[in-house]
């Protein structure tokens, strides 16, 4: 009996180790942007460093294209999976070969999303390709450049390839459920079908979508693979600057790369909160405890 209770704590053994190493690693994110490294002879805690890297124009730069890379993947991204989860649902495709390629671009690795990229909309590449054979495209110079400019449309193309599919799958439990009672209880009464979906199974579908909004935001503010092959040279994503500032010769720079972690974290930390107050918002007008 002793062994049975004992069990589920072993089991959390792993999750608490990398849970104490991520937590280790924020703290020491924090220090060391504040101006302690005590190995480099820096020992006095100042928000200098965070002062400066907000002064610096070219990292506002960086800051603003990473915050546009992340609301413009995670908005289209969140639209496109919600339609293709309630496309997969409405045709009964919910399961089975149709679900697995809908999974397949989860499983695929950003930096392999940035090569397909590249070989996709490159200006001589597959697609500028096909629709030159089908007379569509009379020079390939005439298709539009996504690659390597300052709107880093590439960049935010790869990011809605990779997360609609997960977009649809992670809201697919509760869209089909939804859809299945309630959905069908309010056409049996004689809603169609696009109010049924529009008045009761969007809304009751929209904290599985929310949840994973915010999970593509943060990771498309934070990724560092996507904006680095498909951006521009300048202005920079602000994952792509920082990891710069980071190798900068001068150790006792240290501090600034830090200070730019920091304000990541700060903003996902906010935009977490703002999800948490939304969604106790959201539950409190349907009457639910939280």
């Amino acid at each position: 009996m002793k062994n049975r209770r004992v069990i589920p704590f072993l089991l959390l053994i792993p999750f608490m180790l990398v849970t104490a190493a991520v937590i280790a690693a924020v703290i020491n994110v924090i220090v060391q942007g504040l101006g302690y490294i005590k190995a480099f002879g820096l020992t006095t805690f100042t928000l200098d460093y965070y002062k400066e890297v907000l002064k610096r124009p070219d990292l506002v730069q960086s800051l603003l294209v990473s915050l546009k890379i992340a609301v413009f993947s995670a908005v289209f991204a969140s639209v496109l999976g919600t339609l293709v989860c309630a496309a997969l649902i409405r045709c009964r495709r919910a399961s089975g070969g149709m679900l697995t390629i809908v999974q397949m671009p989860i499983l695929v690795p950003h930096a392999v999303v940035a090569v397909f990229t590249v070989a996709l909309l490159t200006q001589n590449g597959i697609i500028p390709r096909i629709l030159y054979a089908a007379g569509l495209l009379h020079n390939y110079s005439n298709f539009p450049d996504f690659l390597y400019g300052t709107s880093y449309t590439g960049a935010i193309l790869a990011y809605i390839w990779k997360e609609a599919p997960f977009v649809a799958y992670f809201t697919l439990a509760l869209m089909k459920s939804v859809g299945e009672t309630l959905g069908e209880a309010a056409e049996n009464l004689g809603a169609s079908p696009l109010r049924s979906f529009f008045d009761i199974t969007l809304p009751m579908s929209m904290p599985a979508i929310s949840q994973a909004f915010l999970i593509i935001f943060i990771f498309a503010f934070g990724g560092y693979e996507v904006p680095l092959l498909l951006g521009a040279t300048l202005p920079k994503a602000f994952p792509v600057a920082t990891y710069i500032e980071f190798q900068a010769p001068d150790l006792r720079d240290r501090p600034y790369a830090m200070a730019m972690n920091g304000i990541t974290l700060i903003l996902s930390a906010l935009m977490a909160l703002a999800y948490a107050l939304l969604m106790h918002r959201m539950m409190k007008k349907r009457g639910v405890r939280a």
